[in-house]
Order: structure tokens, then C-alpha cells, then sequence
């Protein structure tokens, strides 16, 4: 088996020569070619193509399919056993996981929330809510409270953020201001709850306990909020809105769909109050959200009065509505109801499967952590490898258009080093959102962007410097790192993590 071990001189890691089966060396420049070829793919197939050529973009599965069969086909030229290759990409594949059975209750959570009522009755009473006077402030608001319940900012945007650029075109608001609240609202959940893809996908790249991340986040994410809601307010003090106008027929329209479609009670929220008790107490992610799943089929059945049958598929395909007593259904209750789903999260899954299938082969070369000794050898302490590892998350998930992946390689590339510093992995997590995460919406090829655009009909180029959150974020983050503040650069830290090692 090859050598690829490393050594911890001072605070900077030392690369062993690494060997092939027969104890020859290998050299560095071979390693690296995994990702010259995977970065290679993805500047030619999702950057190039769609940008310069006007072609379709390469599928991010397809890429990582393709630069995992390159790996494979390199590590058997240079000597190693298909059994080899296959053990390193399973170890792999089972520290995924925690992760994979995550994303698959994640879609059947959301789809219990919407048969048992509780989704739309929260929808409801933030709508009904709104003062047309803080209508920015508020959008912002909702969008973030929709989001930490559902752990979706795609979902956030295209329901209630769709209903909030519907009142806002009615009362005359800035409708670019609202698109940007909207989405900085959805990014916060979408960053802080336990329910998003990308917030499992952060931590277990980076080998952190769920809850740990999220409250790792909370150092960058509240001062960024804080700054939205101020900013948000006193833009809405500039703007006269016409409170007459906020009954408008199509908000009318939503609510009145949503109240003969669900039945409302107060014990709709006992699947949230599962997973907010949970989140604080810290229990087990996966029991948390099978006890909530299992709370929402039950309220389902009995006060919605759903079948078995009916709420069972929608726990495997997704919710879907259909006409009562020949009522059609509301085009924007439909938007907001018919998702999640098993099969709704099979993207992601996907992905982080192929993702891992390739870092496990290329954990046989060492490629990753010897990239970043190229890219980032010239870093020398703790504050330099966090602001590092925010501008390689935020490099790569604008190349890949997926957060997810950019998970996976960034924590891969950067745990060894986070490490060898005794800089708490729980800052790496943090970092691969504060600019991985939180940079989609404002790069107007990455899919997020595309799908904002086309949900909220607001370009990039009018919503963007409207995105207060991801704006402050994006600062907030590398004056974290530059101070040290919630980095865990003191000494006390550093002994706990020391031990951690140790033990490990």
C-alpha cells in the first residue's frame, strides 16, 4: 500500500514521498493530474461551453464520472489492484454515509410538513402578517423563517418569495429590493437550518458534528443579518407604499386556496417544535427527523384527512394537489405545496456519491492535500489558511455551480492542514459557507442565480447589490479569520484540539 502519511513540524505539514504497491516513488507532478484534469472539465464543461460556445453545459455528474474514471485508469497504470482502488473509495463512501441518510429524510420531511398542513399554515399566517410599510425588512424575514423550516432557499424563493414580489408589484415597491431580501432571506436558512443539503454536506466534508457547525456559522451569519434587517429597514423608509393595495387578487387568491385546501390548528406545529427542540438539545439529526416525519404523518391523516395511501407517495414522489368538489387549484398554492419527496433530493445524492467516488480513488495519490500544499504552500499560520480556504470555496463553487461539491473538495483539500494548525474543523465547515454557499445568487452563471432569475423575474445585474446578506457576509467572514474572533486561535483551544488528536 502506498506511503502517504504526513508529519507535523511546528505548525507547517510535511509530505512523506509518496509510493506506488512496489515501493517506487510517485512523482508530485503525477498526483496533481486528477485535478488539472477535473479542473480542466470543468472550466471546458460548464464554464466554456454554456459562456463561449453557447452550448449546453456538461451535467456536474457527468464531470465528476469522467475525472473519476481518469483517476481509476491512472492508478492501475501506475501499479495499484482494482481491490485497492475499490477499498480507499469505499472507506470513502461510508464516511458519506451520515450524510446520504440525511438527504434522503430531508425530502420525505418536507413533503410529511406540506400533507400535514404545517408548511402552509406558517406560509399563511407570514403573509397575512406583512405591514406594507416594512415590506423589505419582512421579506427578508419570512423568506428566512420559510427557509431554517424547510432548509430549502430554492423552495424559500419560488413560494413565499413569490407571493412577496407579487405584493410588492402591487403596492409599487422596488421590486429588485425585494427580490434581494428575498433571496438573502432564503440563504439564511438555507445556511443556518439543519434541514439544507449544503449545511449536512459542510460538516460531514469536514468531519463536524451538525449542530457544531451551525453554531460555528452563527459568528458570521447573525452580525451579516443584523446588517441586512437594519439596512432593509431604513431602504423601506425611503420608499412610499400604498397600504390600500396589499389586498391585491392574487395575494386574495393564495390565501383563500390555502385555507380550502388545510385545515389550520395550533398542533400543526408540533413536527417544527420537534426539530427546533432537537436542534437545541443537540440530539441525533437522524432520530430528530424521523420522530417529526412520523408527528406530520399523523397530523396528516387525522386532521387533514389525507389516505394512507395519498400521504405514503407524496413521502416517495412529492406532494401533489388535486382539485376539491371541482375547485381548481391555485396556481401559487400549487407552487408552494407540490415538492419535496425521496425522489427530490436524488440530485444530491448523486452527486455527493460521485463526488466521494472520485475523492476516495485520488486519496490514493494524496491529490488534494498536495494541491493545496501547491496552491496554498505559501500560508504560514492559522489566519492565512482560513482566509485561503474561503477564496478556494468560493473558487470552486463558481466553477462547479454546486455547493455540494464544493463541500466535498475543499473539506477534503483543507481538513489535513486545519489539523496540522489546531485550527477547530468546525472553522473549515464555516468557511466552505460563508463564501461557498453564500456567493451563489450574486455569480450569474451559477445555477442558483439562473434560478432566481427565472423564478422572481429579477436579472442579476438589478437584485444583486441588493443582497445585503451575502454582501456583509462576504466581509464579515475574512474579518473573522483576520482577527481570530470565533476562529478558536487561543491557547485553551488549541490543548482541546490537541488532545482530540492525540486520541484520534
Amino acid at each position: 500500500m502506498p506511503n502517504h502519511g504526513h508529519l507535523n513540524v511546528g505548525k507547517i505539514a510535511v509530505m512523506t514521498e509518496l509510493s506506488d504497491p512496489a515501493g517506487n516513488r510517485i512523482k508530485s507532478w503525477v498526483s496533481l493530474l486528477p485535478a488539472l484534469v477535473l479542473g480542466a472539465l470543468v472550466v471546458w464543461g460548464l464554464m466554456l461551453r454554456p459562456l463561449v460556445f453557447g452550448l449546453p453545459s456538461i451535467p456536474l455528474e457527468i464531470v465528476f464520472l469522467a475525472s473519476a474514471s481518469f483517476a481509476i485508469g491512472l492508478l492501475l497504470w501506475i501499479g495499484f489492484t482494482w481491490l485497492q482502488i475499490q477499498q480507499a473509495i469505499v472507506q470513502r463512501l461510508a464516511k458519506a454515509l451520515p450524510a446520504i441518510f440525511i438527504l434522503l429524510l430531508i425530502g420525505p420531511l418536507v413533503a410529511a410538513w406540506m400533507t400535514s398542513g404545517t408548511i402552509p399554515m406558517l406560509v399563511s399566517w407570514g403573509v397575512r402578517l406583512i405591514d406594507p410599510q416594512y415590506l423589505y425588512v419582512v421579506s427578508f424575514a419570512v423568506a428566512a423563517i420559510f427557509s431554517i423550516l424547510t432548509g430549502t432557499s430554492w423552495g424559500s424563493a419560488a413560494t413565499v418569495g413569490v407571493v412577496l414580489i407579487g405584493i410588492g408589484s402591487s403596492v409599487g415597491a422596488d421590486i429588485a429590493i425585494v427580490a434581494g431580501a428575498v433571496i438573502g432571506g432564503a440563504y439564511f436558512g438555507d445556511k443556518l437550518s439543519p434541514l439544507s443539503d449544503t449545511t449536512n454536506m459542510a460538516a460531514i466534508a469536514s468531519g463536524v458534528d451538525l449542530f457544531d457547525h451551525i453554531q460555528s456559522m452563527l459568528w458570521s451569519t447573525v452580525p451579516s443579518a443584523i446588517f441586512a434587517l437594519v439596512a432593509y429597514s431604513l431602504v423601506g423608509l425611503f420608499f412610499e407604499i400604498d397600504t390600500q393595495a396589499v389586498e391585491s387578487v392574487n395575494v386574495s387568491a393564495f390565501l383563500s386556496g390555502l385555507d380550502s385546501a388545510f385545515v389550520d390548528s395550533l398542533a400543526l406545529l408540533i413536527p417544527v417544535l420537534i426539530v427546533l427542540v432537537g436542534s437545541i438539545r443537540k440530539w441525533p439529526t437522524i432520530p430528530v427527523l424521523l420522530l417529526s416525519i412520523m408527528s406530520a404523518i399523523l397530523l396528516a391523516l387525522v386532521l387533514q384527512d389525507l389516505a394512507l395511501s395519498t400521504v405514503s407517495q407524496a413521502l416517495v414522489t412529492g406532494v401533489t394537489l388535486t382539485p376539491i368538489d371541482g375547485i381548481p387549484v391555485v396556481e401559487s398554492v400549487r407552487a408552494l405545496v407540490e415538492r419535496g419527496g425521496l425522489y427530490s433530493m436524488q440530485e444530491a445524492i448523486f452527486v455527493a456519491v460521485l463526488v466521494f467516488f472520485f475523492v476516495g480513488a485520488i486519496d490514493l495519490l494524496d491529490t488534494m492535500p498536495r494541491l493545496v500544499q501547491v496552491l496554498f504552500g505559501f500560508v504560514r499560520g492559522p489566519k492565512q489558511t482560513v482566509l485561503a480556504a474561503l477564496s478556494a470555496a468560493a473558487t470552486t463553487n463558481a466553477l462547479t455551480s454546486n455547493q455540494s461539491a464544493t463541500a466535498f473538495i475543499v473539506g477534503d483539500a483543507f481538513s489535513r492542514r486545519f489539523d496540522d494548525l489546531l485550527i477547530p474543523r468546525r472553522v473549515l465547515s464555516r468557511s466552505i459557507e460563508d463564501t461557498g454557499t453564500m456567493i451563489e445568487s450574486i455569480i450569474p452563471w451559477h445555477a442558483t442565480a439562473l434560478f432566481m432569475v427565472a423564478t422572481l423575474g429579477v436579472p442579476v445585474s438589478e437584485y444583486w447589490y441588493w443582497q445585503f446578506l451575502t454582501l456583509a457576509n462576504l466581509l464579515v467572514a475574512p474579518l473573522l479569520a483576520i482577527t481570530g474572533i470565533g476562529c478558536g486561535f487561543n491557547s485553551s483551544q488549541q490543548e482541546t484540539d490537541r488532545e482530540r488528536l492525540k486520541n484520534t
